[in-house]
């Protein structure tokens, strides 16, 4: 297979890097440890002799290697340094399980140990993200961002604005939001259409005719499944009502809210969703479909993850999701279940024609830059390459086809990519093994591809090629059913950090919140239950984290 794998690499060594903007090869020294009136261009192409960037990594469980390679030393890290000048040194590296890098990097902190120059923290970990900010380590990034990133970061960035809120000081940008794409957690319903069509059912329009289709695929079983071994709904809360797959947070939109997060009020205030008072109306039908046997009977401990599993065996009806999904992890089914057909369908409205799901926020984490770094501008090197060069190539352009050939794409004997599953040695999600979380992303730019795909378009861009032996072929068209709802999403609309109050009783207040909403579902408390938690919110602090979000969202709005 082995068929590109050092194109990238000679690139670096032959001098291959396009021309970067103007602005930014003019950049006079500006940084600690240069006088005011240096003219040196800190700034370079490729630095000679070499720079260090130290890091640290949290490594997903699931992240492959090949080649004997580790994410100390491998083809990104070599890359890096024969295509830069920069040498990636790791600080330590820890299996990111249970929360893993978030402890350890809190105990470096604390400690007083080396921390690193460079550190990306995933939107997961936004709690540790915001104690680095708060340490006084971490420089303000904006003056840097604005004198050397390109424009096609620039640009990318200023698809929302927002996206700095949360890791803003007063007007200091203290950290560089990591971009994702748009609606990339927005969810449709995907749906056994084979089951539908041998029961004579259509896809159901209201959660009405839901519960119907619920109802039909348990006990009419088109697969001959008995009713114990279905499950007609697939989701799960066992962290989170309001997440990316299993997804119960429409259950509550259809009642005209979204739990765990702040929605725009009719007073045009911002408003805790889960105190709203459509969260009663969803958890009754909650406790509803638990006890006739819709969703699972085990819901509470189930993540994401675990939703999956009965939609992938093959005896689950539906399972809210990302478009993606029919690439991984739905593909799968066919294994069980040969004959399955998955389509995706709009989310059902409310008694009252009400949809809302919970949108997609453009930011995904953060990337921090320690103050005594002395060389930063080579990480806007290193970055700028990856938004002019990878984030959305032009065709024929350099990295049109993927990152690493042999790793994240392999090329057949006429020039196509293969699909992933047959790269030699194993598919490598290698962007993981760069410096950013996901590389460079560029908000809008995947679903524009998936539309040009869903119009019947040859796949001509890197990210059209990859949606097709990726993403698994319904995407584009499970693209277009989202957008059909776009006016379904909605966003957090507190985008800033915690605040003061959070800081103190935001996880008590989770944890209230998290076991009554439990012990109504189950049936442990009454569904008035719910009116004597919102008070307990209100009077335990909420009352006041409200007035602070609110006193935010005015500097903002």
């Amino acid at each position: 297979m082995i068929l590109c794998i050092g194109l990238l690499l000679a690139c670096g060594i032959t001098g291959c890097f396009g021309k970067r903007d103007a602005e930014t090869k003019n950049i006079a020294a500006n940084t600690a440890g240069h006088t005011a009136g240096a003219v040196e261009n800190l700034y370079k192409d490729k630095y000679d002799p070499e720079v260090t960037i130290t890091t640290v990594w949290g490594v997903d469980p699931e992240l492959k290697f090949k080649r004997g390679e580790t994410i100390e030393n491998n083809i990104a890290t070599r890359w890096a340094r024969e295509q830069f000048g920069i040498h990636i040194q790791t600080l330590w590296s820890i299996t990111d399980t249970n929360g893993a890098y978030e402890t350890k990097l809190r105990l470096s902190m604390s400690s007083g140990q080396e921390m690193p120059e460079v550190v990306t923290v995933g939107a997961s970990d936004i709690t540790i993200a915001q104690d680095l900010i708060d340490s006084g380590l971490y420089a303000e990034v904006g003056a840097m961002f604005d004198k050397y990133a390109s424009s096609t970061w620039k640009k990318a960035m200023a698809q929302d604005p927002n996206v700095w809120n949360q890791y803003s000081r007063g007007d200091k940008r203290m950290g560089i939001p990591v971009l994702d794409y748009a609606y990339n957690h927005d969810y449709v319903l995907w749906i056994r259409q084979d089951w539908l069509d041998k029961l004579g059912l259509k896809a159901p329009e209201t959660i009405a005719e839901l519960e119907q289709v619920m109802e039909d695929f348990k006990y009419h079983n088109p697969d001959g499944l008995a009713p114990e071994q279905v499950t007609p709904l697939s989701i799960g809360f066992k962290s989170t009502m309001n997440t990316w797959m299993g997804d119960p947070s429409w259950i509550f939109g259809a009642y005209g809210t979204l739990p765990q997060q702040w929605n725009l009020g009719a007073n045009g205030k911002l408003e805790y969703g889960s105190i709203n008072d459509g969260i009663k109306l969803g958890l009754g039908k909650l406790k509803e479909w638990l006890a006739k046997g819709y969703i699972p009977q085990e819901a509470a401990l189930w993540d994401e993850n675990k939703t999956a599993e009965p939609a992938v065996a093959g005896t689950a009806g539906m399972i809210p999701g990302p478009y993606w999904m029919s690439g991984w992890p739905l593909r799968d089914t066919l294994i069980h279940a040969p004959d399955a057909v998955w389509a995706p369908i709009k989310l059902p409205a409310g008694p009252g024609g009400t949809v809302m799901r919970h949108g997609t926020s453009y930011n995904n984490g953060v990337t921090l830059i320690s103050r005594t770094m002395k060389h930063p501008e080579a990480f806007f090197t290193y970055q700028n390459y990856l938004f002019d060069h990878y984030a959305d190539p032009l065709p024929g352009s350099k990295l049109d086809n993927g990152l690493f050939a042999g790793y994240d794409y392999q090329l057949d004997s006429t020039g196509n990519r293969i699909a992933n599953d047959k790269i030699s040695g194993g598919y490598v999600n290698s962007i993981r093994y760069l410096l950013v979380r996901d590389g460079a992303r560029i908000p809008e730019s995947q679903l524009q591809s998936l539309l040009h795909l869903a119009s019947g378009a040859e796949p001509q861009t890197r990210l059209e090629k990859e949606a097709v032996v990726s993403y698994g072929p319904d995407t584009p068209a499970a693209a277009k059913v989202l957008l059909a709802q776009k006016d379904k999403s909605f966003k957090d609309m507190f985008t800033g950090p915690a605040t003061e109050t959070m800081k103190s009783r935001l996880d008590y207040l989770n944890k209230l919140e998290s076991q009554t909403f439990n012990d109504i579902i189950y049936g442990i408390q009454p569904l008035s239950a719910f009116n004597t938690f919102a008070a307990a919110w209100k009077s335990g602090g909420g009352e006041q984290i409200t007035q602070e979000v609110n006193e935010w969202y005015a500097t903002v709005k």
